[in-house]
């Protein structure tokens, strides 16, 4: 490709990342696309994943996108590919790269917020309900979008939905084809907060300034809730003892810092 070329193509579709002051930040960059996630883009969400894993200086992190839309699903040429002939070992591992993207976004050790603007579908839809805390624009739509195209879901959609909607609410999304907007996936507890897109960003400093100064305990809280609130839950007896250790270690080196501050002789 000459230069000429090169600068009348359209960008590669692909995700920015930002490490900044304990806070980790992903952003998709597939605007053209309304952010649909390719098998390119997927393994660099694994990538950071494995970045965001093994740095215990970063206490919390960000998803967002580039552009006024979330993310609209998996790329439809995947889809198409995969459709061809969808029990083929291709197939899987397409299908699979996607899912991992999000899979492994909703198993980082930190809290995850995603920042919904426009709407979110299908595996987009996944990725916003991976991360552990949703926050969105009131008129942004969410929508299962399997049903448009005619295909199951996917991804383990039902169960994200669930854990947060509860059954009704899951079935008419994912079975009856209804949407939601923003305004009613925070009265129903599917999302955080929505609030003018304005808003978002001063709200999400404030979501992660406690976790980014203190990424050891940061850490340590999310195994907790992750073991405890499953799915599967636990009972309130497992998850005494669950925190009960974690809780002394956390007492005792608030004592050894009350104590190093005091200084010498003193």
């Amino acid at each position: 490709m000459t230069p000429d070329d090169s600068a009348g193509a359209p960008p590669e579709a692909s995700v920015l990342t930002e490490f900044t002051g304990g806070v980790a930040q992903l952003t998709l960059d597939n605007p053209r696309r309304k952010n649909a996630i390719t098998l390119e883009m997927a393994a660099l969400i694994g990538e950071f994943c494995d970045q965001v894993e093994n740095d215990p200086t970063i206490g919390a992190v960000v998803v967002r996108s580039a552009g006024a839309y979330f993310c609209s699903g998996a790329d439809t040429r995947d889809l198409a590919a995969s459709s061809a002939d969808p029990a083929s070992p291709e197939a899987v591992r397409r299908t699979s790269a996607v899912y991992s993207a999000f899979v492994r976004v909703g198993s980082l050790p930190v809290p995850t917020i995603a920042r919904v603007v426009g709407g979110a579908v299908g595996a987009g839809l996944n990725l916003a309900l991976a991360a552990d805390i949703m926050v969105l624009t009131p008129d942004s739509v969410l929508d299962s979008g399997f049903l448009a195209r005619n295909i199951h879901p996917g991804g383990g959609h039902l169960a994200l939905l669930g854990r947060a909607a509860g059954w009704s609410r899951t079935v008419a999304l994912a079975a009856c084809g209804r949407s939601m907007t923003g305004t009613e996936a925070a009265a129903c507890g599917l999302a955080y907060a929505a609030v003018p897109e304005t808003d978002l960003d001063p709200l999400i400093a404030e979501l992660t300034t406690t976790p980014a100064a203190d990424p050891e305990l940061s850490r340590r809280i999310m195994t907790s809730a992750r073991l405890e609130l499953g799915p599967p839950a636990v009972s309130w007896s497992s998850a005494l003892e669950i925190e009960r250790g974690v809780q002394m270690w956390s007492m005792s080196r608030k004592g050894q810092a009350s104590w190093s501050s005091r200084g010498p002789g003193r």
